[in-house]
């Protein structure tokens, strides 16, 4: 668990010119949340770019804060397009919490006129920039955005949402700190099933092969050499070289299992398998948590389940 705290970055936000009309079409439509039946709730409003981090805020806030995301269940926060309805949701937050490290592509637009405190929860995460061994594209060399994809950074979010939600509400901090140190060792816990279960593979079939680069830092905490056909989901389409370079990995490293994420097409690592005689390992959750009766409602379902599959794939241990 990071034993050092740094202070998260926080700076004052504010919101594009289109804000009163949000406003006033969120007012027509009875969108507010007096009109919600909201009203009586005084608790303060923590915002979040999407369903992961309000989830981890959540269990960090307890009962003493409202935590809700701009994004919804199963949305792709790379290239999201945030509505007037958005935007007069964080006029009205006490406090916006965005991943940073260029995740949010949209959020520079979406924030230009309000008054209102912003935390980058990855303050603090040493940074992966994201290669690309086939064909160069805007991300390259750019940081690796998916750090809320191993534990051991989400250990660093929940340390800076601990210190802004002291700053917000300070007659709860205690409780924040319990909460927050409560929930690393759950993630701690994961994981160590992760490096355990991982600890018998071969040195050269250690490798995790997705669709999207979304896991380096889960590859890098957990020993594995990543490959992906393409670095960021704004980037969909697969090229042949990259396809073909992908099989040749497989093929060189004997790699057992592939993968893909939920929010993205699996046909050019269906090409990959039929290639190589790799099993499709299965579907792995990255950009957004699932509804409350899906399979990955909350961080610690999401983090377990790939975790769960890619062992068990790669491992052929998997029920």
């Amino acid at each position: 668990m990071p034993s050092t705290r740094r202070s998260p970055v926080v700076v004052r936000l504010a919101l594009p010119a289109v804000l009163s009309l949000a406003l006033a079409a969120s007012t027509l439509s009875g969108c507010t949340a007096s009109a919600q039946g909201q009203g009586a709730d005084d608790r303060p409003v923590v915002l979040t770019t999407f369903t992961v981090l309000a989830d981890v805020a959540q269990n960090v806030a307890g009962d003493h804060l409202r935590v809700e995301s701009i994004t919804k269940a199963g949305a792709e926060i790379h290239g999201y397009e945030p509505t007037p309805r958005d935007i007069a949701k964080a006029s009205e937050a006490d406090l916006i919490l965005d991943n940073g490290l260029n995740l949010e592509s949209w959020f520079g637009q979406f924030v230009e006129s309000v008054d209102v405190p912003h935390v980058v929860v990855s303050d603090g995460v040493e940074p992966l920039d994201i290669t690309e061994d086939i064909t160069e594209d805007a991300s390259t060399g750019k940081p690796n955005p998916h750090a809320w994809m191993s534990p051991v950074n989400v250990q660093v979010y929940v340390d800076n949402m601990v210190e802004a939600f002291g700053d917000l509400d300070p007659a709860h901090a205690d409780e924040f700190e319990a909460n927050g140190a409560a929930y690393q060792a759950e993630l701690q816990e994961v994981q160590d099933e992760l490096v355990d279960g991982l600890s018998a593979l071969p040195e050269h079939q250690r490798a995790l092969v997705t669709c999207e680069g979304a896991f380096s830092y889960l590859a890098r905490d957990a020993g594995l050499t990543e490959r992906y056909i393409w670095p960021v989901n704004a980037e969909q389409q697969a090229t042949p070289q990259q396809i073909t370079s992908a099989i040749e990995f497989v093929r060189a490293n004997d790699v057992p299992a592939v993968f893909c994420e939920s929010t993205v097409s699996d046909k050019p690592m269906r090409q990959v398998v039929d290639a190589t005689g790799a099993a499709f390992g299965g579907t792995l959750y990255v950009d957004s948590l699932s509804e409350p009766d899906g399979p990955v409602p909350t961080y610690l379902d999401l983090i377990r389940y790939d975790t769960e599959t890619i062992v068990g794939a790669l491992t052929g241990s998997a029920s």
